[in-house]
């Protein structure tokens, strides 16, 4: 009995003097109004938001090492950006949970800043777009600075990767500013993707008549003694088709640099038209053969009689 009176006495004094004293502390600070109306800003409110902004930074550092253990450098630095937004989302939403958690009524101000929310989003949806297309471009490795794009029939190399636009510069030396979005609604040709390896053509046209072994030894030769050809894949000519005024060829070759392709055909072409004049092959230009039939002879004679029989 005495054991049993000791140990509920020793409960009493925890729950009474040692729990009572830590709850009054806890209910320490300021109370506004009355009933379901009321706030209350206590220690234990301030204690519990404390707690709950340490383990969820704790979880967010865990994600972010996850996600970025494989990263390089940069991309690591775009991601972390990434996650500072995310962070500061999610800490709104953890402070709206305690509050909601320590009494306080947060109906009010989630149905007054509703309509903030939504007029913020409808004008934030491209941005998000764009940051959502950073992260996928960051994540699953579909471009990469050094890579040669063509999108809306421009062809550029990217320079810089940003979390909402890419930049690459063209081939005349401009920079042209892609937002990310593009990257997944749009199609995009990646030149370099695979490998640094692209192949190319020029077309060429023939008079007919031509000795085409000849044509094809003459192309082949000119794209061999090119220093920025590759000779490994090797060179190939294609007769393409019987036109409507040549013989259509191609040149197909492979190049390591497809940024710069323009001059290396500028430079064949220049070539092939030396050397068809050495060799007397002619380059046709589009012509057409007009016959004219007519049904009678014309006379003279009959319009003057018919303009004489007006007037009279």
């Amino acid at each position: 009995m005495m054991i049993q009176e000791s140990a509920e006495t020793i409960k009493g004094i925890i729950e009474d003097d040692i729990w009572g004293t830590i709850k009054k502390f806890l209910d320490l600070g300021y109370h506004f109004g009355e009933g379901d109306k009321s706030i209350h800003i206590t220690i234990g409110l301030l204690l519990l938001l404390t707690v709950a902004f340490l383990l969820t930074s704790t979880v967010l550092q865990a994600i972010r090492r996850f996600f970025t253990r494989k990263m390089e450098a940069d991309d690591k630095l775009k991601f972390i950006s990434i996650f500072k937004f995310i962070k500061y989302l999610v800490y709104v939403i953890v402070i709206l949970f305690t509050m909601s958690a320590a009494g306080i009524n947060i109906t009010i101000l989630i149905t007054a800043s509703a309509a903030l929310f939504v007029g913020l989003g409808l004008a934030l949806q491209e941005i998000f777009q764009d940051i959502i297309g950073g992260i996928f471009i960051i994540v699953d490795k579909s471009l990469r600075v050094g890579d040669i794009i063509e999108i809306d029939n421009k062809v550029g190399k990217v320079f810089e990767i940003k979390l909402r636009t890419t930049r690459a510069i063209t081939r005349d030396d401009k920079v042209i500013i892609i937002p990310n979005h593009k990257f997944i609604s749009d199609i995009v040709y990646n030149y370099t993707q695979n490998h640094k390896t692209t192949r190319e053509l020029v077309r060429i046209g023939v008079a007919y008549g031509s000795d085409i072994e000849l044509v094809t030894d003459i192309l082949l030769d000119i794209v061999k003694s090119q220093r920025s050809i590759l000779k490994s894949p090797k060179p190939f000519v294609i007769f393409e088709d019987f036109g409507d005024s040549a013989l259509v060829f191609t040149v197909n070759f492979y190049l390591t640099d497809s940024f710069t392709d323009p001059r290396v055909k500028s430079e064949v072409r220049y070539k092939i038209d030396a050397e068809f004049r050495k060799h007397k092959i002619s380059i046709p230009f589009p012509q057409r053969d007009v016959h004219l039939y007519q049904q009678g002879p014309f006379q003279h004679s009959n319009v003057s009689n018919a303009e004489n029989n007006e007037k009279a």
